[in-house]
């Protein structure tokens, strides 16, 4: 350990792809750890084959990128069978290594933190993809090489402790935050949503086209409401490509559907904040970032009351029963024909601006010295 504080390694193979919410906890993560005090150095290690020379791009100057080329797929292969190669074969020398996705690496001499963002690979195995599945496999592998495991919500530390009885001090909850720009975000100009074929007025889901986020029965929901309310809004679908079936659109009238893909954060917050409404319909979540940030920008949400949405958003959102289009449907209709009031909306901007990426980084660092260095 260096003289201003142990040197940490964070997985940062997020930040390789589309930004969403894994890869925008990594990315702030990162930012913050660099300009913590305590903490020696921080090294971006990428444990893949390909676009590992865009890293550098994406960490602050300080902090040092780090590790070999690996296929992803062959070194977690590796990592459950063999326990070979240790980390510090790919990062170097390092006193803390921080598995920022679920799976951590067999360690030599460094201290060892997991990151498990939520139990859908346990829970409800039948809305995730084949690389989430492997969790099952890799997660209780992680969990036996980690000192502690962090986790986003107090509602997944709760599910970790049933699942896999760990004790109350080797979990560390530590809740992701959100941009400040949020609460600064004004809604596009009509010439600006035009232009990327975007309707002046709609309401919008977040999120990877994945069985797990419920956009099926948000489908069912809005045919139900556009039946009850034929002039709602055209609903937005923003999100890149995920897995699973394409999704039935066939019986949305045309028009009323609009699926313009991945969007950076920059257009993210502009397309949110001019919404009428959020809806969040996911079948199984372990945080809800999207909800909280279209509570910092001062837009309504109507959501799936599930544990950790309850947890994140704290009473200030429409919640509905998990799985029922009706309800949805119901919920949607009401906010559009009694919008939320607006000392609501304004505490829910409170809430959400609580969560900050330096509180998530000071919580994750406490984490570090609390593991100790070999």
């Amino acid at each position: 350990m260096s003289a201003a504080g142990p040197v940490v390694a964070l997985d940062a193979t997020p930040l390789l792809g589309p930004r969403t919410g894994i890869g925008r906890y990594v990315e702030h993560l990162v930012r913050e750890l660099a300009v913590h005090p305590g903490l020696g150095s921080v090294v971006a290690a990428a444990f893949t084959w390909r676009g590992r020379e865009g890293l550098s791009a994406s960490v602050p100057a300080s902090v040092r990128v780090a590790g070999r080329r690996a296929p992803a797929r062959v070194l977690h292969e590796l990592w459950a069978r063999t326990g070979w190669p240790p980390v510090e074969w790919l990062t170097g020398a390092v006193d803390v290594m921080h598995g920022t996705n679920f799976v951590l690496p067999p360690l030599r001499r460094a201290a060892g933190v997991v990151t498990v963002h939520d139990l859908a690979y346990l829970h409800s195995p039948e809305v995730v993809g084949a690389a989430s599945r492997r969790y099952r496999e890799l997660v209780p592998l992680s969990l036996r090489r980690a000192a502690v495991a962090l986790t986003p919500t107090r509602a997944v530390a709760d599910e970790m402790a049933e699942a896999y009885q760990l004790p109350p001090d080797r979990v560390a909850v530590t809740p992701l935050g959100v941009d400040p720009a949020w609460a600064a975000a004004t809604a596009a100009e009509p010439a600006w949503l035009a232009s990327r074929r975007l309707p002046p007025e709609y309401l919008i889901a977040v999120g990877t086209l994945e069985p797990r986020k419920g956009l099926d029965l948000l489908l069912a929901a809005y045919r139900m409401l556009l039946a009850e309310e034929p002039g709602a809004p055209p609903l937005v679908l923003v999100g890149p490509p995920g897995w699973g079936p394409a999704l039935d659109t066939a019986a949305v009238p045309a028009g009323r559907l609009v699926l313009p893909g991945y969007l950076d954060e920059q257009a993210l917050r502009r397309v949110v904040a001019g919404a009428r409404l959020l809806a969040f319909p996911s079948r199984y979540e372990g945080f809800g970032l999207p909800p909280l940030e279209a509570m910092a920008a001062g837009v309504p949400v109507v959501a799936s009351d599930l544990p950790a949405v309850r947890e994140v958003t704290a009473g200030l959102v429409r919640l509905v029963d998990v799985g029922s289009a009706g309800e949805l449907a119901a919920a949607l209709l009401s906010e559009l024909r009694s919008p939320t009031p607006a000392d609501r909306l304004a505490a829910a901007r409170q809430r959400a601006l609580a969560h900050t990426w330096e509180r998530c980084a000071g919580l994750t660092a406490t984490a570090y010295h609390r593991v100790g260095f070999r």
